[in-house]
């Protein structure tokens, strides 16, 4: 899937806020870098930690907290 179609889903799971979305794509990414497992059923070996982050959060694998 194109990254514009993972990041229009993604966005629907956070209520279309660009900001929470790219904070939380930042932190999955930064844990996935430092030895988190992913929750994708695909190899991602050759995917970058943004891209992967992006994409559990479009599927619904990873949910974002809507709260402050």
């Amino acid at each position: 899937m194109r990254t514009e179609q993972l990041t229009a889903l993604a966005l629907e799971k956070v209520d279309y806020d660009k900001y929470l979305l790219a904070n939380a794509v930042g932190k999955r990414a930064e844990a996935i870098a430092n030895g988190a497992p992913s929750v994708l059923d695909l190899d991602t070996s050759e995917m970058k930690y943004a891209d992967i982050a992006l994409q559990e959060i479009a599927e619904g694998k990873i949910t974002v907290s809507l709260e402050a």
